[in-house]
């Protein structure tokens, strides 16, 4: 990922580690600074996980990863503390794929395995990147929906990975950045992404990208997942399927990017997936300030169910699929 700084233009990962503590980019304070979190034992990765410094399926899998390291290097029971980060959001897949392929990793060895699970990730989206681009025409116009950049999965992204791979390659394309409410992670995290590389995009309302579609504006989507159930059915951020629903009415294509790791056999289809709801104070409250009236509440999903009769394919490390090829990633 570049960043840009004062110095120039330096390249960092989202999280990573440094002998015995996990640290990574804490993405609450972004746009406007850039903050290191350093998590010293498995209480502060849960922390980190459950509070959203870190968010993103791929990114929350790989810091995962490194905190099951970690408490093999600092003696902790390692059960224990893959069960305190499992706890942390009950949502994206990744996060239980990662425990699960550290508890079955060489003990003696945890912290290679999870630098070889950090490393395994970013190279998939390096693949997903350079796959999807194949699907980005020259002077392309793309809505993409929360972040799905390098922020989300360690580097390169998956929503975004196919948008810098092509804009590499030369051809000129233009983003719409929803907003996504109520965190805001398109136009705080996103448009920072799409700033540092230089491509041209612009932040939008979320309830504006119907507008856009309508008005011929658009000519793609592609949006990252949390988990990919059996039958296609995906679980991404709140909104999601209401840019699916729109896209499908206007005859859009509707792309979603993600590593096979975000494919969930034994998960049936997206009912089945267990929707995390978050505190009525994100969706109540802007930058600390109320600006609801007294008595009212609120309620806050962080994801909704997109079916898979609304997405077009796959854009996979493996190459791009139908949902009813999903098997055929195995």
């Amino acid at each position: 990922m570049k960043i840009r700084t004062e110095n120039g233009i330096k390249e960092m990962r989202a999280v990573w580690m440094e002998n015995d503590n996990v640290v990574m980019i804490d993405q609450r304070y972004l746009p406007n600074e850039l903050k290191i979190f350093v998590a010293r034992d498995h209480s502060d990765i849960h922390y980190a996980i459950k509070e959203m410094v870190v968010r993103g399926a791929p990114t929350i899998g790989a810091t995962a990863a490194y905190g099951v390291a970690q408490a093999a290097i600092k003696g902790s029971d390692i059960g224990e503390a893959a069960r305190h980060i499992e706890s942390a959001r009950p949502t994206a897949y990744d996060l239980f794929h990662a425990v699960k392929c550290m508890l079955s990793a060489d003990n003696g060895d945890l912290l290679k395995a999870a630098e070889a699970y950090a490393n395994d990730v970013v190279d998939k989206c390096r693949s997903i990147g350079e796959h999807g681009a194949e699907l980005i025409d020259h002077g392309a116009r793309i809505l993409t929906h929360c972040n799905a950049g390098a922020l989300a999965t360690v580097d390169h992204g998956t929503a975004l990975a196919p948008i810098r791979a092509a804009h590499c390659k030369g051809r000129e394309v233009f983003v719409f950045v929803d907003e996504t409410r109520p965190r805001l992670q398109g136009m705080r995290l996103t448009a920072w992404e799409l700033n540092n590389e230089g491509i041209p995009h612009a932040i939008i309302a979320d309830n504006a990208a119907g507008h856009f579609m309508q008005r011929g504006e658009v000519d793609m989507v592609i949006v990252g997942t949390d988990r990919i159930a059996a039958n296609g059915d995906i679980a991404n951020k709140i909104g999601t399927y209401e840019k699916a629903v729109v896209a499908r009415e206007n005859g859009i294509p509707f792309y979603v990017a993600a590593p096979v790791t975000t494919y969930d056999p034994h998960t049936q289809s997206g009912m089945d997936i267990p929707i995390e709801e978050r505190p009525p104070s994100e969706v109540l409250d802007m930058e600390g300030a109320s600006v609801y009236p007294p008595g009212s509440t609120a309620r806050n999903p962080a994801f909704d169910i997109t079916p898979a009769s609304h997405i077009t394919a796959f854009i996979t490390e493996k190459g791009i699929f139908t949902p009813g090829k999903m098997g055929n990633m195995f």
